[in-house]
This record gives structure tokens, C-alpha cells and sequence, in this order.
């Protein structure tokens, strides 16, 4: 009976060793833990302090925000100001605007410890001017402030100044994600004009087709079903074996007829379109 009690009570205090030696769980725990303030109160910093939240291994300190508008959409314990000078000490500052407002922003940073990076995916590293080591995390994925996503999938491409501080930005990104990518400013520039087409050009081409289908009075919900087989098939495909269409083909009474029922405006992008399409598969 005794020995059976003992090998349970080594079982236990192998895997719960705070229960045993109480002066090694909050020291060790800790610093197993990564430190972070979030910058910022739009969209991208929105979806960063829910994803922050949801693990174990980041503890968001505080956040940074000159303006109330989107305060309900963050959690309201967490610690908010609209100084610069009062930011707390953490691991990383994260800085998640406006592309325009992050030299400026950074600038104005005076502390030299601690790991500062920007969310953009067309601004360079060195955009950042503070003294702090420097670094990007670059979520690749549209953020809407009331539409919800699946952070782990989100893939983040990350790059540092310095080599030492890659590994505490590869574990900050493998707290959040799956996917994590280490790449350099020019691929990340490159892969953010990728992106544009992928999802902005795209989504402009939706707004097109919506505004065909009110001003002909019917639902653009006939269409989302192809929108999301559109989608799939390059899952399983390059999109060029998907591309499908009369101008795949070169069906010029299909082009001619739809041409003619277009505006100026829409039928020049339409044109455009057409024709790049048609070069790609002569």
C-alpha cells in the first residue's frame, strides 16, 4: 500500500513540480510566458489582442490607443492608455497602423529593450525609428472587426533585425499560429502585391458583380456558391488549369454581347481583364 502511494506521489510531483518546490512555479512559469503590448486599435490590433488572449503562452500587458472608437471591441481589462511615456515593460511591442503612421509612431519610442515590430506587409523593417531591436509580423489575411477568424490559420510571416531575436518571434508566432514563415522585406513586399490581387483586386471584382445584380433586381446570393467553388478548385489546382470563361476560350459573341451591356467604366476593366486573359491562353 505504501509503495503504491509513493509511486503516485512521484508520478504527481514529476508532472506538477510547483506543488513540490514552491519556489520555482511563478519564477519558471513566468518566464516560459512572452510579454507583449499591442499598439494600435483598428482592425489587424483587433484580431491580435483576441488571439493574444486565447493562449496560454502570451500575456498581453496593456494596449495602446490615442482614440475610444473601437474600445467595445476589446476586451475591457486589459490595460489601456494613450501615452506613449507610460507603456509598460514587455518582450514585444507589437505596432498594428496605418503604414503611414508607423515611422512617426516609432519614433517617439524611447526605450532600447524589448522587441518592437509592425504588422505591414508593404512597409520595410527599417521603417521602425526607435533604438529598440526591430522585427515585422505579418499576418497574411483580410481582418473585418465583426467577422471572426481562425487565427491558428492565419499564416505570419516574421523577419528580425538581429538573429538572436528570431527565436522569441518564432515562439511568439507559434503561440498564435501554425503557420509561420520566416522571410525577408523584399519577399514580403513581393508577397503583399500577391495578396493584393488575391483578395483586394478579387473583392473589388464581388462589388462589381453585386452592383450587376442590384440594378437587375436580383440576389447576389446566387452567386456564392460559385464564389466559394472559385475558391476551392485552386485548393486542389493551379489557377491556371481553373480558369474557366468566355474569354478562356476566346468566345467573342459571349464578350462582344456582355461588353455592350456594361458602362463605360466597368467595360474598360472588363476589356482589360478580357484581354489579359485571352494572352495568357493563346
Amino acid at each position: 500500500m505504501i509503495y503504491g502511494l509513493l509511486s503516485a506521489a512521484h508520478i504527481f510531483f514529476t508532472l506538477f513540480p510547483a506543488f513540490y518546490f514552491p519556489s520555482i512555479p511563478f519564477f519558471f512559469y513566468l518566464r516560459c510566458m512572452i510579454t507583449a503590448i499591442l499598439l494600435g486599435s483598428g482592425n489587424v490590433a483587433i484580431h491580435f489582442a483576441k488571439a493574444m488572449q486565447s493562449t496560454d503562452g502570451i500575456v498581453l500587458k496593456q494596449r495602446y490607443a490615442r482614440s475610444v472608437k473601437n474600445d467595445a471591441f476589446f476586451d475591457s481589462q486589459i490595460t489601456k492608455t494613450d501615452r506613449l511615456d507610460e507603456l509598460m515593460e514587455a518582450d514585444i511591442y507589437i505596432i498594428a497602423i496605418s503604414d503611414d503612421a508607423i515611422s512617426p509612431l516609432s519614433a517617439r519610442l524611447k526605450f532600447a529593450n524589448g522587441l518592437v515590430v509592425h504588422t505591414s506587409g508593404s512597409m520595410p523593417m527599417h521603417s521602425l525609428l526607435c533604438n529598440a531591436p526591430k522585427g515585422v509580423l505579418y499576418p497574411v489575411q483580410t481582418f473585418s472587426k465583426q467577422v471572426n477568424i481562425i487565427f491558428s490559420e492565419v499564416p505570419l510571416c516574421l523577419e528580425t533585425e538581429r538573429i538572436e531575436d528570431m527565436e522569441i518571434l518564432k515562439k511568439f508566432g507559434s503561440f498564435l499560429s501554425s503557420k509561420v514563415y520566416e522571410i525577408t522585406s523584399e519577399q514580403r513586399e513581393k508577397l503583399h502585391l500577391a495578396a493584393v490581387f488575391a483578395n483586394n483586386f478579387s473583392n473589388y471584382m464581388f462589388k462589381i458583380a453585386d452592383d450587376i445584380c442590384k440594378k437587375h433586381h436580383f440576389s447576389f446570393e446566387i452567386l456564392k456558391p460559385l464564389i466559394i467553388e472559385t475558391s476551392n478548385k485552386i485548393l486542389g489546382m493551379s489557377p491556371y488549369d481553373a480558369q474557366t470563361g468566355p474569354a478562356r476560350r476566346n468566345d467573342q459573341k459571349v464578350i462582344q454581347k456582355q461588353t455592350r451591356l456594361l458602362e463605360a467604366g466597368t467595360r474598360e476593366i472588363y476589356t482589360l481583364v478580357t484581354k489579359a486573359i485571352a494572352d495568357t491562353y493563346k
